[in-house]
C-alpha cells in the first residue's frame, strides 16, 4: 500500500501582494522553497512509514516519528499561515467590519485591541530561537481565547483552534528586516486576514492539508 502524497498548496494572492511588509523575495522562497521542502519530507517520511509497518519495522517506525512531527508540523502550519494573511486594504483587514464576534471576544478578554496586539508582540519577541505565536480559541470554536507559542514547527494542540499564527523562524523575515525583528512582528498587523480569523473562531476549521 503506497502512502499518499501531501503537495503544495498554493498562495491565495500574488508573491508580491503582501509587499511592503514582506517582500516578494521572501514570499517566493518561503513559498517555493521552505514550505515545498516540508512537503517533500513528509511525503518521504510518510512512504517509509508504510514500508516499515509492512516490514512490522518498530525501531524505523519510532524513528520516523519526528520527522513526521517536524514536517508535518510545518506543512499544516505553512498551509494555516498563508490564509491568515492577507493583502493591505483588503476586506479582511478590518477587524470590526471582518471579525466581529472575535473582535469581541478579543476585547473582553484583554480589554482593547491594542492591549491584545501589545501582548501578542510581547509573546512573539520572547520567542527563543524558532518557533510561532498563535492567537488560539481553547477546546474549539467560541472558546477562550489564549496567546500561545510553539516550538520549531510543532502544530497547535489538537483540541484547539489556532485562530492565527504568525512564523518567527528567521527566514520568514531576515532577508528584508535583517535583526529588526520588532519590525517584522510590528508590520504583520497590516496584513492579518481578520475575516479567516472570524470563520476560524466561529466555525472552527477542517484539516489544512487534506489530501
Amino acid at each position: 500500500m503506497a502512502s499518499q502524497q501531501h503537495t503544495l498548496p498554493p498562495l491565495p494572492y500574488a508573491y508580491d501582494a503582501l509587499e511592503p511588509v514582506i517582500s516578494k523575495q521572501i514570499m517566493e522562497l518561503h513559498h517555493q522553497k521552505h514550505h515545498q521542502t516540508y512537503v517533500n519530507n513528509l511525503n518521504a517520511a510518510l512512504s517509509s512509514h508504510v514500508t516499515a509497518t509492512q516490514a512490522n519495522d518498530v525501531p524505523s517506525l519510532i524513528a520516523l516519528q519526528q520527522k513526521i512531527k517536524f514536517n508535518g508540523g510545518g506543512h499544516i502550519n505553512h498551509s494555516l499561515f498563508w490564509k491568515n494573511l492577507t493583502p493591505q486594504g483588503t476586506p479582511g483587514n478590518d477587524i470590526t467590519s471582518a471579525a466581529p464576534s472575535l473582535g469581541s471576544a478579543i476585547n473582553s478578554r484583554w480589554g482593547s485591541q491594542k492591549a491584545f496586539q501589545e501582548a501578542f508582540n510581547a509573546t512573539l519577541l520572547g520567542i527563543q530561537g524558532s518557533g510561532w505565536g498563535w492567537l488560539v480559541s481553547v477546546g474549539g470554536p467560541k472558546g477562550q481565547l489564549e496567546i500561545v507559542t510553539t516550538k520549531d514547527q510543532d502544530p497547535v494542540a489538537s483540541t484547539d483552534v489556532p485562530l492565527f499564527g504568525v512564523d518567527m523562524w528567521e527566514h520568514a523575515y531576515y532577508l528584508q528586516y535583517l535583526n529588526n525583528k520588532a519590525g517584522y512582528v510590528q508590520g504583520i498587523w497590516s496584513i492579518i486576514n481578520w475575516a479567516e480569523a472570524e470563520k476560524r473562531y466561529t466555525a472552527g476549521i477542517e484539516n489544512p492539508i487534506k489530501l
